[in-house]
């Protein structure tokens, strides 16, 4: 945080490192201060206490919409209105707190309220705002599995038994994860609801879960991983159930070569964006909100992945009328939206139904290079491994307080031998280098 005389070119130039946020106290005006996102989402903040002497935080408006002049009068009128004990921030919780119950009747009018809640970071029931990833997720989820059934009740209507009702259909049709996601998405709007006091009580707490959810073991052996290899290099000769020629478009099949290679996770892979490459340093930095641990992640790229991406790029810079924002841009977003992780899952599920390899996804990729690297045949420690996964919990065997805290490093050589020794194994595996021999050749005799 700073202070500065703020002008339009400065708010202009303004901008966050990758994974912090900046913010610019403006002296030209009491209170107001130019928050910035490493996304670039510009915002005007102002910043005061109440007549409790509590301090507040109220956004005044976009600053790519709002003026540098016309934020320092808006300012300035509020400033007059909380010196008179006005409270501008809690005068807005109210509102949306009296609109939330005016409008909220049905179940379908409470999933839209707690999705907003969540997506604008009002309602973080973990205490940390939702990835969008999550959201999109809970969204596809309660379109499919709450809505139909559910959406269109009285709050007052829907008991335990309604949704034991529901849960209990899921579990007849075959479907096992996503029921227990159904049966905890209820429950958080719920809890949302009686937070909101629209509800007195929770009707999907009580009872477990109806599906007995285990963690999975399945990775992918070296002939099937050759196969899956193999068949996104060409899966025109694929057919299907239908004898069908397998449809796989070359970034596609370039995404899940790169979830091979780089063992991150599917959505981080399909929305790679082009601001988060250095190719000329070998490196990707995902940011913290597409992070799972909510931190920023750098990627060592090996010189394979470094190929790959510059093969999609090319592709998407070819295929689109504008510059490309991601290196897997949507066919539908014009360059300005990735392609979703279920388009990986879909592909992949084509792919490996063509090549009867059975029960495997594509985190399943993810798992096998994880448990090679730990594994004999590499040898990787098992404190890099969680660090090249981007997990946040692995302190290696110190305080948990020690490494979040007051460990900075990112551990990047460590990482890059890691994921190199993995693509020279995977690359050995599926039959782009040669094996080396296990025999050591005798000089010849004299």
């Amino acid at each position: 945080m700073a202070r500065v005389y703020l002008t339009d070119s400065k708010v202009t130039a303004a901008k966050a490192e990758p994974g912090k946020r900046l913010e610019l106290s403006d002296t030209g005006a009491p209170w107001l201060w130019l928050r910035v996102t490493d996304a670039g989402v510009k915002s005007w903040v102002l910043r005061y206490r109440n007549a409790k002497g509590i301090a507040r935080r109220f956004k005044i408006g976009d600053a790519k919409t709002m003026s540098l002049k016309a934020a320092r009068q808006e300012a300035g009128r509020l400033k007059v209105e909380i010196d008179r004990g006005a409270d501008p921030a809690a005068a807005k919780r109210q509102a949306k707190a009296d609109e939330a119950a005016r409008v909220v009747r049905t179940v379908g009018d409470l999933l839209d309220a707690y999705e907003a809640a969540c997506a604008s970071g009002e309602w973080k029931p973990k205490k940390k705002r939702k990835r969008l990833q999550t959201l999109a997720y809970e969204k596809a989820i309660a379109v499919r599995h709450i809505r139909p059934d559910l959406g269109k009740l009285p709050l007052e209507d829907v008991k335990r038994p309604t949704v034991k009702a529901l849960l209990r259909r899921m579990i007849e049709k075959g479907i096992g994860a996503q029921t227990n996601r159904t049966h905890a998405i209820i429950r958080q709007a719920f809890n949302f609801a009686m937070a909101e006091d629209l509800v007195t009580a929770n009707p999907a707490i009580g009872f477990d879960s109806f599906h007995d959810q285990k963690p999975r073991a399945r990775t992918y052996t070296d002939d099937e991983l050759a196969k899956l290899w193999n068949g996104l290099l060409n899966p025109s000769a694929l057919k299907d159930d239908d004898d069908k020629t397998v449809k796989l478009g070359r970034p596609v099949a370039i995404a899940l070569q790169l979830c091979a290679l780089l063992l991150q996770r599917r959505g981080e892979v399909a929305g790679m964006a082009l601001a988060e490459l250095d190719l000329e340093a070998g490196t990707w930095l995902i940011t913290a909100e597409r992070m799972k641990a909510d931190k920023p992640h750098r990627v060592p790229l090996p010189p394979r992945a470094v190929a790959l991406i510059r093969e999609a790029i090319k592709l998407a810079q070819r295929d689109a009328a504008t510059r490309p924002t991601f290196v897997f841009p949507s066919p539908r977003g014009g360059g300005t939206k990735p392609i979703t992780a279920s388009a990986l899952t879909h592909a992949c599920d084509r792919l490996t139904a063509a090549l009867k390899i059975s029960d495997v996804t594509v985190h399943d990729l993810r798992r096998t290079g994880s448990t090679a690297l730990t594994s004999e045949r590499l040898g990787v420690s098992p404190f890099i491994r969680s660090k090249v996964l981007g997990h946040g919990t692995d302190t290696g065997g110190g305080a948990a307080v020690s490494s979040s805290h007051y460990d900075a490093n990112e551990y990047l050589a460590e990482k890059r031998r890691a994921l190199e020794v993995w693509e020279t194994l995977l690359l050995e595996i599926v039959g782009e280098r040669k094996r080396p021999s296990n025999v050591t050749p005798m000089r010849e005799a004299v």
